[in-house]
C-alpha cells in the first residue's frame, strides 16, 4: 500500500485527451491523479491517505512531510481540514455547522482557531483515509465542485467518520481563487461556506444529510431555495436514507461540530 494518493480535481482538464500535467515530484509512496473526473479513479486508491485538491493549492514534498506527521500524530481520526495560506497571507480553514436556531448553513472557523474537530474542510483542500472513503462512497457530481467535499463529509460523519482541524497543517494557495472561493458577504449577514452564494446547493447538502430539520430553517432564511428543495425530493430523500439507514453520527459529536 502507497503511502498518499494525491487527486487533482480541475474541471476545464480533458483526461481524454491523455495529456495529464506532469506532477511536481515523485516518489513511489505516492500516486498522482490529475482528473476532471471525481469518482473515476476512486476504484484505483491504494494510498493509506488521499488528498482531495484544487488545482491552485500547492501540493509538494514539505506539505505531504507534514501531513504524514499529523495523520501519525492522531491515528484515530479519519480526515483532516488543513488550513489555506493565501498570497495575502491569511489562512482559509475548515467550517463548523450554523445551529438551525440560527438559519442552519456553514460557518468558517476563525484563522486562528485550536485543534477541533469541524464538519467540512476548504472546498478546494480535503485529507481522508483510505477506510473511510471506502465506507462513505463516492462524490455526488449532482452538486457543483466547490459543494462537494461538504457533502462528503457531512456523509462520512454519519458512516462514522470525524474531520480534524490542525492549525499547523497548512497548504499553500497558488493563486487568488481559494480565497474568492469562501469570500465572505453580507448579504443578510451570512458569512460562509463557498456556494453560500449557491443557496441552492447548500441547502440541498443540508438536505440530505440532516432533513428538514436543517434544510427547513436554511429555507427560511433563504426563501429563494424553496422552489429547489421542493424539486426531485424522491431521489435526494433516497439519498439521504442510503447514507443515513444506519448512520453513526453521534448527537455529543454532532455538538462539537455546530458553532456556538
Amino acid at each position: 500500500m502507497r503511502q498518499f494518493d494525491v487527486f487533482v480535481f480541475d474541471e476545464n482538464f480533458d483526461e481524454s485527451l491523455g495529456k495529464c500535467p506532469q506532477p511536481p515530484f515523485t516518489d513511489k509512496e505516492l500516486a498522482w491523479f490529475y482528473t476532471n473526473e471525481w469518482n473515476k479513479h476512486l476504484d484505483d486508491i491504494d494510498g493509506e491517505w488521499v488528498v482531495f485538491a484544487h488545482p491552485s493549492i500547492r501540493i509538494d514534498r514539505d506539505f505531504l512531510n507534514n501531513v504524514a506527521e499529523v495523520t501519525d500524530s492522531f491515528p484515530m481520526v479519519d480526515a483532516f481540514a488543513p488550513r489555506i495560506r493565501t498570497d495575502k497571507g491569511n489562512f482559509l480553514g475548515g467550517f463548523l455547522l450554523r445551529p438551525a436556531a440560527k438559519g442552519s448553513g456553514f460557518v468558517e472557523i476563525d484563522e486562528n482557531a485550536p485543534l477541533r474537530y469541524v464538519a467540512a474542510p476548504h472546498p478546494y483542500l480535503g485529507i481522508y483515509s483510505r477506510r473511510i472513503i471506502q465506507r462513505t462512497g463516492g462524490f455526488d457530481t449532482t452538486l457543483p465542485e466547490y459543494a462537494r467535499l461538504a457533502d462528503f463529509t457531512l456523509r462520512m460523519m454519519h458512516a462514522g467518520g470525524k474531520m480534524f482541524s490542525v492549525p499547523y497543517l497548512v497548504a499553500q494557495a497558488t493563486s487568488n481563487e481559494a480565497e474568492s472561493a469562501v469570500e465572505r458577504i453580507n448579504t443578510e449577514n451570512v458569512h460562509g461556506l463557498a456556494g453560500l452564494r449557491d443557496y441552492k446547493s447548500m441547502a440541498i447538502v443540508l438536505s440530505k444529510a440532516f432533513g428538514a430539520e436543517a434544510s427547513l430553517p436554511f429555507a427560511l432564511h433563504h426563501p429563494s431555495v424553496i422552489a429547489p428543495l421542493l424539486c426531485n425530493r424522491k431521489q435526494r430523500k433516497e439519498k439521504r436514507q442510503a447514507a443515513t439507514l444506519l448512520s453513526k453520527l453521534k448527537a455529543d459529536f454532532l455538538k462539537e461540530v455546530v458553532s456556538g
